[in-house]
């Protein structure tokens, strides 16, 4: 008898220590990251050592600095004080990023929940009370007199008990099913950095272009008052015999079509204003925006260039792309964990009485343990869970590189059009200075009699038109700057 008891004891932890390996086990693949690309630069030309530089506003040359790292407040090199604090207003009231805040504590909130549900036992206390009455005749009493009247009455039947239930995790379902709700959490921080990176890109970006409306607005007005001033001298000019009344309404011409821009690029400019108080989290009406100029931006004397092997690793976009190809994974193992045998055990201890009072008391106690193993034999349906979910990975990789590739272009882009829209800078700058001394030299001549009106009406509008175009390179190659930060993903993620 003692033999016995000691093999079933044996038996019995044998079972439990079988249990527990194969609770170890984890079905399908573990993820590992995909390898960085295998390329050392962006673009097919290496980077030049720095861009081209021009005599005016915003024209110094920047340096390429390959390898530094990206500033986590990136925005606060464009030099402007009054883009920092709107930045850093949106950024605490915008909507839309705290929509994605409050995804992510979602997130976060479930992978919690779903991890106590199946990491421990779940333990319940019972407490409950009825009132019946049992049927002799069931129960096979009915040519025993004392039992009858013993159960023609009603009884009450009080009962309190504490009930453990547990799965063993043989194949790792349960924790592959952790594995990818942590995915899915990482995947909403990621898209929490896209959104705050895509936040303050849109408000530099809309405060840049601003800045370039307001200066182009300027420009245009004062080209419009001068020319006014001189349409009048002219029209004194024509009304005595000196000019010839062509040259009256080609000069009116120009000032009206001048005032046609002005329509333009005040709409331009206030849906601008409107964008910003919206990025903010105000209303158009309520917001006030900040009067932007170009003369208040400045340009970093040093730009930081990733290293393709850095920017995988930083971009939250490609990151939030390898989250999914994480969790793809993970699904991919509860699919291959359901073929496997799964072990529930579940025990009950406790105590029945008639009464409250002596729900406790000696004779009371009741209890039971239950193990039940399933083995799936047909379920046909499980083989194409399983390929689905080796599709699904096969989608997010291709999903992943997709993503990668976009990032590469994007910064190659943002790479040559820094260094050609310093060239083009350059190149108006030089346009413009060239425009103003043809102006002052035809100014001259025409004073002398050398030249006709109608040669400094054309030399006026060439000189309006270089100015017009110098304002716009000045705006373009600040907004190139921002692009090549967000093209680097920014800086550090945030917590």
């Amino acid at each position: 008898m003692i033999v016995a008891r000691a093999l079933r004891g044996h038996h019995v932890r044998t079972a439990l220590v079988m249990a527990f390996a194969l609770a170890g086990c984890t079905a399908g693949p573990d993820f590992h990251a995909p390898a960085a690309p295998d390329v050392s630069r962006y673009t097919a030309q290496p980077l030049p050592e720095k861009t081209a530089s021009a005599a005016t506003e915003l024209g110094a040359a920047q340096r390429f600095r390959v390898g530094q790292d990206v500033a986590t407040e990136w925005w606060r090199s464009l030099g402007s004080a009054r883009l920092d604090a709107l930045i850093q207003q949106a950024l605490a009231a915008n909507p839309t990023l705290a929509a994605a805040r409050a995804t992510l504590r979602q997130a976060q909130e479930t992978y919690a929940a779903q991890a106590g549900a199946t990491r421990y036992p779940q333990i319940d206390a019972s407490l409950g009370a009825q009132r019946q009455r049992v049927n002799p005749t069931a129960m096979g009493l009915v040519d025993e007199p004392q039992a009858l009247s013993m159960f023609n009455d009603d009884f009450n039947l009080v009962n309190a008990g504490i009930g453990v239930r547990y799965r063993f995790d043989f194949a790792g379902g349960s924790r592959r099913a952790l594995e990818a709700l942590a995915a899915r959490t990482d995947y909403q921080h990621r898209e929490l950095d896209a959104t705050r990176l895509a936040l303050a890109t849109n408000v530099a970006t809309a405060a840049i272009v601003r800045a370039r409306l307001a200066g182009q607005i300027a420009a245009t007005q004062a080209m419009i008052s001068a020319r006014s001033e001189q349409l009048e001298l002219t029209r004194e000019g024509a009304r005595i015999g000196q000019i010839p009344p062509d040259d009256v309404l080609s000069l009116q011409a120009q000032v009206e079509t001048a005032r046609t821009a002005l329509p333009a690029l005040r709409t331009q400019l206030e849906k601008t204003e409107h964008l910003l108080a919206i990025l903010g989290g105000q209303a158009p009406g309520a917001a006030s925006v900040p009067n932007f100029t170009l003369a208040e931006f400045k340009l970093s004397a040093e730009l930081p260039v990733l290293l393709p092997s850095e920017l995988v690793r930083r971009r939250p976009d490609i990151q939030a792309a390898e989250a999914l190809l994480h969790a793809a994974t993970a699904n991919y193992g509860i699919a291959v964990a359901k073929l496997y045998p799964q072990l529930d055990l579940s025990a009950n201890l406790g105590a029945q009485a008639l009464t409250m009072g002596a729900l406790f008391g000696p004779g009371t106690a009741v209890w039971s343990a239950i193990a039940q193993l399933t083995q799936p034999l047909f379920r046909p349906g499980l083989p194409a869970e399983r390929r689905a979910a080796l599709a699904a990975i096969d989608a997010a990789a291709a999903n992943y590189q997709a993503v990668v590739l976009s990032a590469l272009r994007e910064v190659a882009d943002a790479l040559r059009a820094l260094n050609n829209d310093a060239e083009a800078l350059a190149a108006s700058a030089a346009a413009d200075q060239a425009a103003r001394a043809s102006v002052e030299n035809i100014r001259d001549q025409h004073e002398l009699g050398a030249a006709s009106h109608v040669q400094l009406l054309v030399a006026q509008q060439q000189a309006d038109n270089a100015r017009t175009r110098l304002i716009a390179a000045q705006a373009q190659r600040l907004i190139d700057n921002v692009a090549l930060y967000q093209a680097l993903g920014g800086g550090a993620s945030s917590q």
